[in-house]
């Protein structure tokens, strides 16, 4: 079976939703927020204090 190019890996929040997904090939971490109040969604590159997208190791 072949493994899912992107995972979840944090999840917090039932009406708005903030979700940490990790795609397994780069390691790059992205944040998805969605709120019901407004129907919106949104999903960014998680970075660091230095500004560099967080990388979760792949191995």
């Amino acid at each position: 079976m072949e493994k899912d190019r992107f995972v979840e890996v944090y999840s917090q929040g039932i009406t708005n939703v903030e979700k940490i997904i990790v795609d397994t090939e780069t390691g790059v971490n992205y944040v998805l927020a969605s709120s019901a109040l407004t129907v919106g969604c949104g999903m960014s590159v998680l970075v660091g204090p230095d500004g560099k997208p967080i990388v979760t190791s792949t191995n």
